[in-house]
């Protein structure tokens, strides 16, 4: 890509966008720009229009909605799996939308971590979310094991990037579990998930992903990488809603394991309303659902997803990659005297699909972007998260983004506001 700075460059490469008419599929505010697609993506028309279908079906249909109507809701969490498994690189049986991120996290580990003998340690990372660690803690004291000492942490060089090295000297003999981001979140580092499954099985460790920064963003192959299981949340990149329903994976060579939390959606369909006491567990990815699904918070998905498989997950990542390319670029020419620093990979193997500005003032700096109608996200202490996001966003606003801070910056705008995060990040 040139370095050419010019707003005219910018909309040289919008009219060579050939993902730009899925703009229009979006709801964007009136001279905003949205940067913040990988907190929360933005609502599409077939969202809301299919969260309407599932309503009205409910209106029309009541109980008989469970398996009456064009998306009955008994099957909707399997019927959304088979949606996103080419996503992340399954088959449709090994997927299934259901509970939230921790949730699963949770079914998942309860399922996958027994401990035996020496081996009864959990490996994890220190720049993971904090919910995901919050879960392994909890599982480890449930078996009655001290986190202090059995969870072990990977520790980052700069606080931003991990040593996929560092990770696999990690995977010693104590080591009955793995659970890694698959992209940070803050950083936007790219882990290699095959790699790093590769280097745990030969060590004879069940490893697993979360995958919430990384799905609908770049392409995954769980099922080659023979990854044991992976789990994620839809609001993000697969534009889902706040709180949509999250989703899970696991690898068909541990169907038959019976689930950790059982619950009766786990039950096989067929026998689910026999009201046995002794569980059918589904023979899929199915049987590690807990509760009744929820469909209205599920419902969008259904037409979120139809766009997903229309592109397909390769010119979603060409063009998201374009973007974030632009916006570096943009940031080292026009920024530079500013005291920026570019914190998240450069390589596009590396990185995922937002960058990572460090600044001493980010807080205030991230105030003032909002207060020009620009949605950034503040990471504490001093991140600024930018997600131009392939579907909706452009590359004019990139160039935009990029003024505005760089009239915020030489303007001094930031000082108007306190350099402190609000109650939500």
């Amino acid at each position: 890509m040139t370095r050419d700075v010019t707003k005219k460059y910018a909309l040289t490469l919008d009219k060579q966008d050939e993902l730009h008419s899925y703009r229009k599929e979006f709801y964007i505010q009136p001279d905003h720009i949205y940067f913040d697609g990988n907190s929360l993506g933005l609502l599409s028309k077939r969202a809301e229009t299919k969260a309407m279908e599932l309503l009205d079906s409910w209106k029309s249909h009541a109980i008989d909605g469970w398996t009456s109507g064009d998306q009955p809701w008994f099957y909707l969490s399997e019927r959304l799996g088979e949606m996103c498994a080419p996503l992340v690189g399954a088959k449709h049986e090994e997927v299934v939308i259901t509970g939230s991120t921790t949730t699963n996290l949770h079914q998942l580990v309860a399922t996958f971590y027994q401990p035996v003998k020496d081996r009864t340690k959990i490996l994890a990372d220190e720049l993971n979310f904090p919910s995901d660690i919050y879960a392994l803690k909890s599982q480890l004291l449930i078996h009655g094991f001290d986190p202090a000492e059995h969870l072990i942490q990977v520790k980052s060089a700069d606080g931003h990037l991990l040593d996929e090295e560092a990770i696999i000297t990690a995977m010693t003999e104590e080591v009955a579990l793995i659970v890694l981001p698959s992209v940070l979140y803050r950083s936007g580092q790219i882990l290699n998930v095959k790699r790093l499954t590769m280097a745990a099985h030969e060590k004879g460790i069940l490893i697993g992903f979360d995958l919430c920064h990384s799905i609908g963003a770049i392409p995954h192959a769980l099922t080659d990488w023979d990854v044991d299981f992976a789990f994620w949340c839809t609001y993000k990149h697969l534009n889902g809603g706040p709180g949509a329903v999250g989703g899970l994976y696991v690898n068909e060579k541990h169907f038959g394991m019976k689930p950790g939390l059982a619950g009766w959606f786990g039950s096989h369909k067929e026998k689910q309303f026999d009201m046995d006491h002794t569980m059918s567990p589904a023979p899929d990815a199915g049987a590690y659902q807990i509760g009744t699904p929820h469909v209205l918070s599920a419902a969008p998905l259904l037409g979120s997803l139809t766009i997903f498989q229309e592109i397909g997950i390769e010119r979603i990542r060409k063009k998201s990659l374009q973007l974030t390319a632009y916006m570096m670029m943009l940031v080292e020419e026009r920024l530079g005297e500013f005291g920026f620093q570019i914190a998240n990979p450069y390589g596009d193997t590396q990185r995922g699909a937002h960058i990572f500005l460090q600044h001493r003032e980010a807080a205030s700096i991230c105030k003032a972007l909002k207060n020009m109608n620009v949605v950034p996200d503040f990471r504490a202490p001093s991140g600024i998260r930018l997600a131009p996001v392939a579907l909706y966003n452009t590359f004019s606003e990139v160039w935009d983004c990029v003024d505005k801070l760089h009239t915020i910056m030489d303007k001094e705008l930031y000082r108007k506001f306190t350099n402190t995060r609000d109650v939500i990040a």
